[in-house]
């Protein structure tokens, strides 16, 4: 996406094309999940430019996850998948997104991860994972 001259006053600024909301809600989005479409105890591993995270999910309508992967997470601990986003004010709320960077909400502190690179699913049935 390339990027667009805008003037605010008399000053003229760059906006990165990805910031405009109409690249944001013509997005391809199957290249991810939404935690709310998945059910508990389904598995995704995310692969990001720097790390690996395997997240659990506890309750999908909350986007309740166990997570695990990276310098933040050495072992699984509680989180909220708070969503996809390119740094900026857009967030795909509860969605892991190739291509973005995955914000997670611990009690002590938001992790944003580098760009992610492929998300995998292992669903899990009847709280067995396949």
């Amino acid at each position: 996406m390339g990027s667009m001259n805008s003037t605010i006053g008399t000053r003229s600024i760059c906006v990165p094309g990805s910031a405009e909301l109409n690249a944001w809600t013509t997005h391809d989005w199957r290249d991810g999940v939404l935690v709310s479409d998945l059910a508990v105890h389904d598995r995704l591993t995310v692969c990001t430019r720097n790390s690996t995270y395997e997240i659990i999910v506890m309750e999908p309508q909350t986007a309740e996850v166990l997570v695990r992967g990276g310098r933040f997470f050495p072992q699984f601990a509680p989180a909220r998948v708070a969503g996809s986003s390119l740094g900026g004010s857009f967030l795909k709320l509860h969605g892991v997104y190739a291509g973005f960077q995955l914000e997670l909400i611990t009690d002590d502190l938001p992790v944003i991860t580098t760009r992610i690179r492929a998300v995998m699913l292992t669903a899990s049935r009847d709280g067995q994972v396949m």
